[in-house]
């Protein structure tokens, strides 16, 4: 009998040990995190498109395509998990709630730190978008009308893909080069958009990976794949939304500065006891959804 424990024990460590969690710091008053399931809703055909084939992974975008005739705008989403994890699951139930809104949304599932070093994960959000207004009468969507939003890691990415819009350089090689990267407005759910300051004096394992030096060994590399680096004239509306027992908010005020200095929108949204990741659990992902319909409608108009 202890054997046969033991045994189920092990089996259940193995299990977990596979399908890891997204960690969420627990609320000692207000509600607790629960993460949510996807689940496409009625009226709409999820669609999956390849963007590029990699050696080490396929880039693909999975879309929420109503069923009815028309044209919508685009919401883009880029997962988190700390440039490591690949979480589109866990974000596909806020895009299936904005896609209900009235727009088409989508999620990509872009080269992980462990595949691919900086600005691999970049240049595959920046071919997703490309890939999109290639297919945009095939989606239902307009290409003049996409916004990007993601959280922890993929806030970052987000901040990144609307502070370089109209940066060439950032593109890079993928396909689909017929169509450009612009984007008209984005969401940072909880994402640093200073990488320099957030690892001037460490050396965090996750960045480590990602871009395969340290901060102190390539500050430039640093700097240039933070958002808050490419703040200028002409750059996207860019609000944030953050849980008030978030920690990832390193460089959003001073970003935040600089865009309100040049006359472009930005705002701060502090969701009440939401931890990190709070999006994936209601009623924070409600909210969060709430924000974000108002916003991409009066964004992308």
């Amino acid at each position: 009998m202890h054997k046969l424990i033991a045994l189920l024990l092990a089996c259940a460590a193995f299990v977990s040990a596979q399908t890891p969690a997204p960690k969420a710091a627990p609320s000692n008053n207000g509600p607790k995190f629960k993460g949510l399931k996807p689940s496409t809703p009625a009226g709409f055909t999820l669609k999956t498109l390849l963007v590029e084939a990699h050696p080490e992974h396929n880039v693909e975008l999975y879309v929420y395509v109503p069923d009815k005739d028309g044209v919508w705008p685009c919401i883009l989403d880029i997962h988190g998990g700390g440039w490591k994890s690949r979480q589109v699951e866990n974000d596909k139930p806020m895009m299936e709630r904005l896609a209900q809104r009235g727009f088409v949304t989508a999620l990509v599932s872009y080269r992980l730190s462990t595949e691919a070093k900086y600005p691999a994960a970049l240049h595959d959000c920046k071919a997703a978008i490309r890939c999109l207004k290639s297919h945009a009468k095939e989606l239902k969507l307009d290409p003049n009308r996409i916004g990007v939003m993601g959280g922890s890691a993929g806030g970052h990415l987000t901040g990144l893909v609307s502070m370089t819009t109209g940066k060439k350089e950032f593109d890079g090689d993928g396909p689909f080069k017929d169509q450009n990267t612009d984007i008209r407005s984005a969401i940072v759910l909880a994402g640093p958009a200073d990488i320099l300051t957030m690892n001037k004096d460490k050396t965090g394992e996750g960045s480590m990976l990602f871009f395969g030096v340290s901060a102190q060994e390539n500050p430039t590399l640093y700097a240039q794949a933070s958002a808050i680096t490419h703040v200028r004239s002409g750059v996207p509306p860019t609000i944030f939304i953050e849980g008030e027992k978030d920690t990832v908010k390193i460089g959003r005020a001073e970003m935040m500065e600089k865009l309100k200095a040049l006359g472009i929108e930005t705002s701060l949204h502090t969701l009440k006891d939401a931890p990190h990741p709070f999006w994936m659990s209601d009623p924070w992902c409600a909210e969060t959804v709430d924000i974000a319909d108002e916003f991409f409608k009066r964004t992308l108009k």
